[in-house]
């Protein structure tokens, strides 16, 4: 089974092409709202697409502001200022979606998806 992902702008092509890859269906911002959207209609953007938010924005990782039960599940990308993690990163989130590919694993939790660990919230 695989998985519907919605990209936000500042997942990179080669991120992209990475879970595209993995088998995954994956939505780009781009093609459905403009780049510079607010934060609050990118994940209603993804919710409308019954997609799971994949982000590099921390903000998505306030679970206060972004209440993870109220959605179809974030993944919440963890770089900082290191962006030769990302490969790393990428090879253990490919290996966690391959493990959980039901949809609902992810249905009311933030993923904070880091190099060492992936935590869960919700």
């Amino acid at each position: 089974m695989s998985l519907r992902l919605f990209a936000d702008h500042c997942i990179s092509n080669s991120i992209f092409q990475v879970l595209q890859g993995a088998s995954h269906e994956v939505f780009r911002l781009r093609d459905y709202i403009p780049p510079d959207s607010p934060d609050e209609v990118v994940i209603s953007k993804a919710q409308e697409l019954d997609s799971i938010l994949i982000s590099l924005n921390g903000d998505f990782a306030d679970i206060v502001t972004y209440p993870p039960t109220s959605y179809k599940g974030i993944l919440a990308l963890q770089v900082g200022n290191h962006p030769e993690i990302i490969p790393q990163l990428l090879e253990r989130l490919k290996a966690y979606l391959s493990a959980h590919d039901d949809m609902e694993h992810y249905a009311g939790k933030l993923f904070v998806i880091e190099v060492h660990r992936i935590r869960s919230r919700g």
